[in-house]
């Protein structure tokens, strides 16, 4: 079992919101944790998002709470009237997010004992913004999220898992059971890539002053993204036209010297990105796509030749893929020398 960052914060900082609540002797701390359980984020962005939305929230939910327990009291009909009420306002200014803590407080507040309502209202509004902001403090200075990092690290891995398919797609050597079970990881890595890339790009844009990042280099992210994409686009096309059209010999070599020869210079652009390939060496300055449109002339004339489509459909493909690859090497060229 692998504890990943998000994980450990989370214990750390429920553990710190208990140790602050007993120290300052406030009641009803297990508050603090379900709050700060309900603030960590995958992102210092987004917790501090988290956090102003649920201050916002849980403020509203603090002053129905404090009327519900004026006018209505605090038995069982009375709360569930008032909770009713919130969740509707809440929804009604778009601060649905945020109910479930809010839900949380409005419950500790209207918990309220006897003559004791006011002060222990306040002691579990307290004991929960307590949490609230552990969370966000825990989040900063606890493994701070290193986002490029991450993400070329994440890159890599996917480029390697796709590398082993796209090589072995032609040659039909793996066993269906295996290709459909790495298909499907590979699908879910590249959605959890994108979703990176969103977290990331949305932290440099909201929090410029602690992430300063250069925006070329988050182009040549995105490209890296959309290179892994139609990557995994071809092997999808494969997987469903390839064989289905009974490929000869001839067009068996030609498709996989042609996927050879992509997934070839998919790994030399991204060693590029890294500073390990020189960016002078001759090997560098083929004729990346002239290469490919020569292997879409012969796929076309297969196709004119046999009739068959699903050839040229998985041509049009491949060139798309070269294409993708293409951009992604100009983009590095001109980020690596813009940095020199």
């Amino acid at each position: 079992m692998k504890l990943g960052p998000r994980v450990i914060k989370t214990g750390i900082a429920v553990t710190f919101a208990l140790y602050i609540c007993s120290v300052l002797n406030l009641e009803s701390a297990v508050f603090a944790g379900i709050a700060a359980i309900f603030t960590i984020q995958p992102s210092i962005y987004r917790t501090w998002k988290q956090v102003w939305n649920q201050v916002q929230t849980n403020v509203l939910g603090a002053i129905i709470a404090f009327l519900g327990l004026y006018f209505l009291g605090n038995d069982p009909f009375s709360i569930g009237l008032v909770i009713i009420i919130l969740i509707s306002i809440s929804l009604k200014l778009k601060m649905g997010e945020t109910i479930s803590l809010t839900v949380v407080t409005v419950l500790a507040i209207m918990s309220a004992p006897g003559n004791e309502d006011w002060l222990f209202a306040l002691n579990r509004f307290i004991v929960t913004f307590i949490g609230m902001a552990t969370a966000l403090l825990v989040n900063i200075f606890v493994y701070p999220p290193n986002y490029k990092k991450n993400y070329v690290t994440k890159v890599n891995e996917i480029f390697q898992s796709m590398s082993i398919l796209i090589r072995t797609a032609i040659s039909d050597e793996m066993t269906e059971k295996c290709f459909k079970e790495q298909m499907e990881k590979l699908e879910n890595d590249i959605l959890l890539l994108d979703e990176q890339f969103m977290l990331f790009d949305e932290e440099r844009e909201n929090m410029a002053k602690l992430n300063n990042m250069d925006v070329r280099e988050i182009v040549v992210f995105k490209q890296m993204f959309k290179s892994l994409q139609q990557g995994f686009i071809v092997l999808e096309d494969i997987d469903s036209f390839y064989f289905s059209c009974k490929p000869t010999p001839e067009e068996n070599q030609l498709f996989d010297q042609q996927l050879e020869y992509l997934i070839k210079y998919h790994e030399l652009f991204l060693l590029k990105y890294d500073g390990k390939i020189k960016m002078d060496l001759p090997s560098m300055e083929v004729e990346f796509m002239k290469q490919t449109e020569v292997f879409l002339e012969k796929v076309m004339q297969t196709y004119n030749e046999g009739q068959k489509i699903q050839m040229a459909v998985i041509g049009a493909s491949i060139y798309n893929y070269a294409f993708q690859l293409d951009r992604l090497n100009t983009l590095v060229e001109h980020y690596m020398k813009k940095s020199q």
